[in-house]
């Protein structure tokens, strides 16, 4: 069975997507592709598309793809809370149809935070990945400590492995697999290069085999999310590109 490819639609750029008239307008371009689904962003939404969910969500079933929903938020708050605003962001996904909804980790210190989590998570029956973000709370100790509270808890949730977003925080990637595959259910696809003081994403190489072989040490049923710059004058040609060269390699 082929693996799964999501297109995030942040690939296409917040300004890009805007002027298309939306995360709606980009559904034709990514089934077009030949993708399995859409990861849309919360942050990408004005007030009234964020009102308007059931009708993207049918957008996205009548197009035939699956869908993700990401909110740019933390699981847990500074002073060790769960974020008051999950429920919230697990109801929209829920209005989509969504198979997951992600969020980063945030300030996770110990497995008692869990025992909120897992009535809530029962309660709504959605499934929550938990990704590895560009602050210190998205590097490899705590995304560990994570992890094995989860296993130690038998909670369900799984991890979102952004395979770039560990150089960001000046972590190894391979590393970071080598630990955390088991646990990875969903993988952002990034390679990235210095840029500045940092890092910039970009689209894989064919050339490059760091983000191949990187691939390699993670799971390899999990759906893979472009997450890389999309851009050209044919975007559905860009998308089918990557959506094949992910789903071969």
């Amino acid at each position: 069975m082929a693996r799964k490819i999501i297109v995030v639609t942040a690939a296409y750029g917040a300004e890009n997507v805007r002027e298309a008239g939306g995360q709606r307008a980009m559904l034709p371009v990514i089934a077009g592709a030949g993708a399995d689904g859409v990861e849309i962003r919360r942050e990408l939404f004005t007030g009234d598309e964020l009102d308007a969910l059931p009708t993207l969500a049918q957008s996205i079933e009548l197009l035939g793809l699956l869908a993700c929903y990401s909110a740019p938020d933390a699981l847990f708050t500074e002073d060790g809370k769960l974020n008051p605003l999950l429920p919230r962001y697990l109801a929209e996904a829920a209005t989509l149809n969504a198979l997951w909804l992600k969020v980063s980790l945030g300030h996770f210190s110990d497995k008692q935070q869990l025992d909120a989590l897992r009535a809530l998570l029962d309660e709504s029956g959605m499934t929550l990945v938990v990704e590895n973000d560009q602050t210190r709370c998205g590097q490899l100790a705590p995304m560990q400590r994570f992890k094995a509270a989860c296993r130690v808890m038998n909670l369900p949730v799984t991890l979102t492995f952004d395979m770039g977003n560990w150089l960001w925080v000046g972590e190894s990637p391979e590393e970071a697999a080598r630990h955390l595959a088991p646990a990875v259910s969903y993988i952002h696809v990034k390679a990235a290069v210095p840029h500045l003081q940092q890092y910039r994403a970009v689209p894989p190489d064919n050339d490059d085999r760091r983000w191949q072989d990187l691939l390699d040490q993670l799971p390899a049923d999990a759906p893979r999310g472009i997450e890389f710059p999309l851009e050209g004058p044919d975007l559905t040609a860009v998308t089918r590109h990557y959506v094949n060269l992910l789903r071969e390699e």
